[in-house]
């Protein structure tokens, strides 16, 4: 599970990583990071925790696979919270094919987005 202080919940977050952020699609998902942007929402001196979200539209399919898909990505993220810059705002979009896709193919393709996003490689 994702730590509460780690999610992305409001529509207005989504909407801010989507669209001033940058992406990296890969074959099974999408990931927009929009980094150390700032919560207006949260008060104190420390920089907010990176937080993270995800879209899994019914195109990926029933409600179990959709449910199972965001349960593997929560799980991958989790693991890569440390990599994030602080205030940071992710969205990973799941495409039809994550449904189908093993533990390992989804962590690739999560790895390889976050390292294009966060290495500043070529799009």
């Amino acid at each position: 599970m994702l730590p509460t202080e780690n999610r992305l919940r409001r529509r207005e977050d989504f909407a801010t990583a989507v669209r001033r952020g940058r992406r990296a699609g890969r074959p099974l998902l999408v990931v927009h990071l929009r980094s150390g942007a700032t919560d207006p929402h949260v008060t104190g001196e420390n920089a907010p925790p990176p937080r993270a979200g995800f879209v899994v539209s019914k195109a990926v399919g029933g409600a179990v696979v959709r449910t199972a898909v965001k349960r593997r990505l929560r799980h991958l993220v989790r693991e890569r919270l440390a990599l994030l810059p602080p205030g940071s705002l992710v969205v990973v979009r799941a495409l039809p094919g994550a449904g189908d896709a093993d533990h390992e193919q989804l962590a690739r393709d999560l790895d390889a987005a976050l390292q294009r996003l966060l290495g500043g490689g070529a799009r």
